[in-house]
């Protein structure tokens, strides 16, 4: 079994979460990535939604929300997605930046356009009321 690593930024807006999808992709993700070398979930974190977002999180806004884990969509079977997130505050303004074409508002009604761990996630942020 071979696990992806992941971290996740969760911002939610009027019950409805913020989604992207890169160029030639066919599923939106909560934004995020891969940690490099030996980054911190923080480092990582905000490295990757400055390059994907132009925006900064705030550090000592970061708060832990859980870790979820889903076959990776795209990858042959046994191939897992282990995704850490967190929600933060920001500064500047959000726009599609690097690698994302297209970045969304998504509610539980649109889990069809989203990868399995996502799925997950959108199920746990369901059931605490605050996805609507």
């Amino acid at each position: 079994m071979e696990i992806i690593d992941k971290l996740a930024w969760i911002e939610i807006v009027n019950k409805k979460i913020l989604s992207t999808r890169s160029f030639g992709k066919d599923k939106f993700y909560i934004p995020g990535g891969k940690r490099e070398n030996f980054e911190t979930d923080e480092q990582a974190l905000c490295r990757e939604i400055k390059e994907e977002l132009s925006v900064n999180l705030i550090s000592d806004t970061l708060e832990f929300i859980g870790v979820f884990q889903a076959q990776a969509h795209g990858h042959s079977a046994g191939t897992f997605v282990k995704m850490t997130c967190y929600s933060a505050n920001y500064t500047g303004l959000l726009r599609a930046d690097s690698e994302i074409e297209e970045m969304v508002w998504l509610n539980y009604s649109d889990k069809d356009k989203i990868s399995e761990v996502d799925k997950l996630i959108f199920d746990f942020l369901k059931k605490k009321n605050v996805l609507e």
